[in-house]
């Protein structure tokens, strides 16, 4: 096997792990799902795999240098993503999702909520080999991102869809709080850990 191929998987399997683990879009995936169904969500993975590469590609291509020259930079990043989460939390809290097709859960709501995720950045910054030569060197990386985003997002979709579902029928406030206090964790742990204190 060549080295290109041995980056290549250790990219697939890094990308995997990131985006299988529960996070702010992965909830509203899951909560869309469950209270707009499985077919009404998918417009949802358009606005995950836009708000990635939308952060993603300036990354891996310009930016990330320059963002490590300046920490207030990624600081403020990182703090509008915490503030951005936990105003979601608190819409998600005071209206929860419903059965009848109108679902809190918005294409610009996963959008945001995507480009400020810092998924986002570890995968820019970390995972995708920068643009030394030609801005095109990234390209067969963000081809396998946007592959694999697409595959996990219907995943989120279709768990939220079937195993989601049912609580949501049975007890919709439960499961709004519920959906809520998670991204209220997401919240204060990505404000945890843009001032270290996590």
């Amino acid at each position: 096997m060549k080295e290109a191929d041995l980056a290549l998987a250790a990219f697939v399997f890094a990308v995997l792990l990131l985006l299988l683990t529960p996070g702010p879009t992965n909830t509203l995936l899951a909560v869309s799902g469950a209270s707009s169904g499985f077919r009404r969500s998918l417009s949802l993975i358009g606005a995950e795999l836009a708000g990635y590469l939308t952060t993603i590609i300036p990354l891996s291509t310009f930016a990330g240098p320059w963002l490590s020259g300046r920490p207030q930079a990624a600081l403020a990043v990182k703090l509008a993503a915490a503030i951005w989460v936990l105003m979601l939390a608190a819409r998600l809290w005071r209206h929860p999702p419903r059965l009848d097709g109108e679902s809190p859960v918005t294409f610009a709501g996963v959008y945001a909520t995507t480009v400020l995720n810092p998924k986002g950045l570890i995968i820019g910054l970390a995972l995708i080999p920068p643009a030394v030569t030609s801005v095109l060197e990234p390209m067969p990386y963000l081809a396998v991102f946007a592959a694999l985003t697409v595959a996990i997002a219907v995943i989120w979709v279709a768990f939220g869809a079937t195993v989601l579902r049912r609580a949501a029928g049975t007890r919709p406030i439960v499961f709004g709080r519920v959906a809520a206090s998670f991204l209220l964790v997401f919240a204060a742990s990505l404000a945890g850990r843009a001032i270290g204190l996590i």
